[in-house]
């Protein structure tokens, strides 16, 4: 999937966080609803807007960012 066919980050939509265009979803939102345990099916429902599709170029969006050379890593105290 080509994520970049449903997301955009502009200035002036949402302080410029990547949402699904057209719309002030957030990427970040979508994640931490299915990160938290939201079935799909819930988030369809919650958000009229959003399709399947949104949900997998935002799936796909996050494991694009993760790839890149850096990352945040949580200190495990070792």
């Amino acid at each position: 999937m080509d994520w970049r066919q449903y997301i955009e980050q502009r200035p002036d939509v949402m302080l410029g966080k990547p949402v699904i265009k057209g719309t002030r979803l957030t990427v970040e939102l979508i994640l931490e609803r299915l990160g938290d345990g939201w079935p799909a099916s819930d988030l369809l429902d919650a958000y009229p807007d959003l399709r399947t599709e949104h949900i997998h170029a935002a799936q796909s969006y996050a494991a694009a960012y993760l790839s890149l050379d850096e990352s945040v890593l949580v200190d495990q105290g070792v």
